[in-house]
């Protein structure tokens, strides 16, 4: 059945429901013996006899002036390498991991049909789910989505040339929906393709996708890099490229080509159907946990044990500092790492190691790709003044799932109109005023106060309640950019916040 396109009204109207979203949620794979691990090359590999066996790169020939560049030659130079991908699992529910919890009617606006998993890894009550893949190794080393392979009890890879092979999963990453298999039983070479360099792609390079999109195996697509280090709120690493390049389901896993022929990405994610917005791990980042999920099957993180944000130029001119970019620490975790190398809150972290922070997303995922148990780095800026403190990483702790609590019912005490600011008391008992409402278009607003925020400090003053907050905000002086600390009702961890005072 051919489903008919939403129409642009409606497309934009679902595109304000909801943050996008890919799935990632990790199920333990079936016990059994994996077969030996193949040492992994990714530049060249040798056949059993010695020889060397080099990737699928493609190198363009100019056509004549005018023409329009044909991307056949560099199809038949990279389609015997992708491959597709199929599961067999037992019945399990349609949405895991991080698209649990959608309100009814929802899924369904975003392509989602009948529960149906968009990114082509199937659901309940299906047994069965197709998906894409590339292999990077002779010795059938294939990388796919994470979602596609997640709780599968058997996979079977098919080759563009007929040949069909089951599969074992070496190594699975539910946070950058990653994943490593091994074909079983190859003999002889099998086509793959290298990893290329996806922090050297700019935005306007053009790209071509090769996947099994609803099953049609070897669909090629093309377009353009749309955008980099785009976080569609899937999971704490986000840094997708984005690409115009028609993806659909069953393309997942599938690589993103450059014109040399070289992978830059996996296609990971889409918004609703064909509507020209996909999404890609980059290769860089797929390189960087490749050893871990060959050696070992997971990933181990590194971890410093900060609440951080992005450094915004009102907390700037609030911390009274010149610097443009980087993370502010609004929290430090006793007896983390980063408490046990001296950090403080209010510190602004601008790298680590040799990479530049320039937000609260790039710090986390600086610090990821680190080892734990190593020492970096760390420069800063403290009260103005730059500095540099070493750091030993520990090792990223599991995350649990955070249980909401329900408001009791309290009577908000009103603020100066001027902040557009109701504050009551704590609901957690634990002291300090907290936000219950905040007026559209006010100084509150603009700061990002929001209700469910409990305000622990205005200025330099700590307020233990609503009567010391209000006195404190009223009394700043009118022009003044007013740091506010503040946490989540029932949370640990500190937020900053910058509010400026109107004018009386």
């Amino acid at each position: 059945m051919v489903r008919t396109l939403p129409s642009r009204r409606h497309l934009a109207r679902a595109l304000t429901l909801m943050p996008l979203v890919a799935l990632g949620a990790c199920k333990p794979a079936a016990d059994v013996a994996p077969p030996a691990r193949p040492t992994l090359s990714l530049k060249t590999a040798t056949t059993p006899s010695g020889a060397k066996v080099e990737p699928a790169v493609y190198s363009p020939t100019p056509g004549s002036p005018g023409a329009l560049m044909s991307l056949a030659p560099l199809v038949d130079t990279v389609k015997g390498a992708v491959v597709n991908v199929e599961v067999q699992a037992r019945a399990r529910p349609a949405m895991g991991g991080m698209m649990q919890g959608l309100p009814p009617g929802l899924a369904e606006r975003f392509g989602m049909q009948g529960g149906q998993n968009p990114f082509g890894g199937g659901g309940a009550p299906a047994k069965q789910g197709v998906g894409s893949g590339f292999v990077i190794d002779p010795s059938g080393l294939v990388l796919t989505n994470n979602h596609v392979v997640e709780g599968a009890d058997t996979v079977r890879v098919k080759l563009e040339d007929g040949r069909s092979f089951e599969a074992e999963v070496l190594g699975r990453d539910a946070l950058t929906d990653v994943a490593l298999i091994q074909l079983k039983g190859v003999s002889g070479n099998l086509p793959f393709v290298k990893l290329g360099d996806s922090d050297g792609l700019r935005v306007g390079d053009p790209v071509m996708a090769i996947g099994n999109p609803f099953g049609l195996a070897s669909s090629v697509s093309a377009g353009i890099l749309s955008a980099r280090a785009r976080d569609i709120h899937a999971g704490p690493y986000d840094d997708f490229l984005q690409t115009d390049a028609a993806i659909n389901p069953g393309n997942s896993g599938g690589p993103l080509f450059n014109m040399k022929g070289e992978v830059v990405g996996m296609n990971t994610a889409i918004i609703g159907g064909a509507t020209g917005i996909g999404f890609a791990v980059p290769a860089n980042l797929i390189q960087a946990l490749l050893p871990q999920l060959q050696e070992t099957g997971v990933v181990r993180r590194g971890w410093v044990g900060l609440a951080v944000q992005d450094l915004t130029p009102e907390l700037a001119r609030a911390l009274r500092v010149e610097t443009a970019k980087g993370a502010v620490v609004a929290g430090v975790s006793a007896g983390g790492p980063g408490a046990k190398a001296g950090l403080q809150e209010e510190d602004i972290i601008t790298s680590v190691g040799e990479r530049a922070v320039d937000s609260a997303g790039s710090l986390t995922r600086a610090v990821a790709l680190l080892k734990p148990g190593s020492e970096v780095k760390v420069s800063l800026v403290r009260g103005g003044k730059e500095m540099e403190v070493p750091v030993k990483l520990g090792t990223r702790p599991t995350q649990r799932g955070e249980e909401e609590m329900t408001p009791r019912d309290s009577t908000p005490a009103p603020l100066s109109k001027r902040m557009g600011l109701r504050l009551s008391e704590a609901q957690d008992g634990s002291g300090g005023a907290q936000v219950v409402s905040v007026e559209p278009g006010s100084p509150a607003e603009r700061a990002g106060l929001a209700p469910g925020m409990v305000l622990t400090q205005v200025g330099d003053q700590k307020v233990s309640g609503v009567a010391e907050a209000a006195q404190a905000l009223t009394s700043a002086e009118p022009g003044a950019a007013l740091l506010l600390r503040a946490r989540m009702l029932g949370q640990d961890g500190s937020l900053l916040r910058a509010i400026e005072v109107p004018q009386r």
